[in-house]
């Protein structure tokens, strides 16, 4: 498969990740009586996954998060020479989701950017939904981040039972966002917390940082831990 071919996969595999995840999240989670709540957010977030590893996993991998790319790298699973095409291809589907998101959500005349936000990542009390401080969120971000590559490596990996990894990958997903959304809104992606940011600004870019640092600390964690545990086994 071709360069341009992949790039163009995780370019929409993230687009699809944002849109629908944070769609979710701005459009349906708050409607009063009938919203859906943390956990229609978490399984909107987690079928973004299954279904886009089943479209585009035989293009690309469907990583779709520059920790995961990370993560597989450190890994031994993924080419250092890709790297720079899978983040800027993952970052610019998730800026692009995150403007259309805003262009719909603006159709609607009671939507105030200011006070409904765009699903954006943050910590403390103005940006952690439940008030949790930097460390609480910095913790809870690498832990996570190192499980989801964990379970993605685990899933994928060619002892694993075939044809399942979409749906164990997606359901973790969904996992991590049921349990940290009270703490970060969960982003363990840092395209994923990229596009919100930038749309939004203020508060969302000053904390961004962490949101690039502590995923991709995680991934690289947990992607070095899987084939540093698996190692013996593999060559034997």
């Amino acid at each position: 498969m071709t360069n341009s071919k992949k790039g163009i996969a995780e370019f929409l595999g993230t687009f699809w990740l944002v849109f629908g995840g944070c769609g979710a999240a701005v459009f349906a989670a708050g409607v009063p009586d009938v919203g859906i709540g943390f956990l229609g957010v978490s399984l909107a977030f987690g079928l973004t996954v299954v279904t886009m590893a089943y479209a585009i996993g035989h293009i690309s991998g469907c990583h779709l998060n520059p920790a995961v790319t990370l993560g597989q790298w450190a890994g031994g699973r993924f080419p250092a020479k890709d790297i720079p095409l899978y983040l800027i291809s993952q970052v610019l589907g998730a800026i692009a989701a995150a403007y259309l998101l805003y262009a719909i959500a603006s159709g609607n005349p009671e939507y105030s950017l200011a006070e409904n936000g765009l699903a954006a990542n943050g910590y403390g009390a103005d940006g952690s939904p439940g008030g949790y401080t930097l460390m609480a969120a910095f913790l809870i971000e690498v832990v996570l981040t190192a499980f989801f590559l964990w379970i993605i490596m685990g899933a994928t990996d060619d002892r694993a039972p075939a044809g399942f990894a979409p749906i164990a990958i997606g359901l973790t997903l969904a996992l991590i966002h049921l349990i940290s959304i009270p703490i970060t809104n969960t982003s363990v992606n840092p395209a994923r917390s990229t596009g919100p940011a930038l749309v939004v600004g203020g508060l969302a870019i000053q904390q961004l940082w962490l949101f690039w640092v502590a995923p991709i600390l995680g991934g690289i964690l947990g992607g070095a831990s899987y084939a540093w545990v698996n190692r013996d086994e593999a060559e034997g």
